[in-house]
């Protein structure tokens, strides 16, 4: 008799993975993390006020060589001039992320960001891990035990 083939926990990301890759290839983006990592590459100042829409690529040509896209960027109203002006650094930073010239243009478009909406998390209650750290002295590794500690005052929290 066959045994069914024991189920692990994966990641969130990895079962998502394949269906976010689709949504994100129909906008022209080869991964996703031009979008997840917007504030790592283009730095936290110009990421306040842009956000990554889509890569628009032009129409290959037969046999030669690739020819760079032209990135789409949602742009707050006020801040479009000064985006418009940084965009060589922009450009820069997006295909050394890449590691190759991926975008040859800018392209603005005028329109409210979609801001995360979630609230900030609270500051963790220091006083509250300490007592519960206190109370695990049976856990002889320091680290595991604070982040348990952590853990548990986090749930506490209201």
């Amino acid at each position: 008799m066959n045994k069914p083939a024991r189920s692990y926990p994966r990641p969130l990301k990895d079962l998502l993975h394949k269906t976010l890759g689709e949504v994100f290839a129909k906008q022209g983006f080869a991964s996703t993390e031009l979008v997840t990592r917007w504030t790592d590459i283009v730095g936290a100042e110009i990421a306040a006020h842009s956000q990554p829409e889509q890569i628009r690529w032009p129409r290959a040509t037969d046999g030669g060589a690739s020819e760079p896209g032209t990135l789409v960027l949602r742009v707050e109203g006020p801040t479009a001039l000064e985006i418009q002006h940084l965009s060589g650094v922009i450009l820069e930073r997006v295909n050394r992320f890449f590691g190759w010239q991926a975008v040859g243009g800018l392209r603005l478009r005028q329109a409210p960001l979609r801001r995360d909406r979630r609230k900030p998390l609270p500051a963790p209650d220091l006083e509250a891990a300490e007592r519960i750290a206190a109370t695990l002295p049976e856990i002889r590794d320091e680290n595991l035990r604070n982040a348990l500690a952590r853990l548990g005052a986090a749930i506490k929290q209201p």
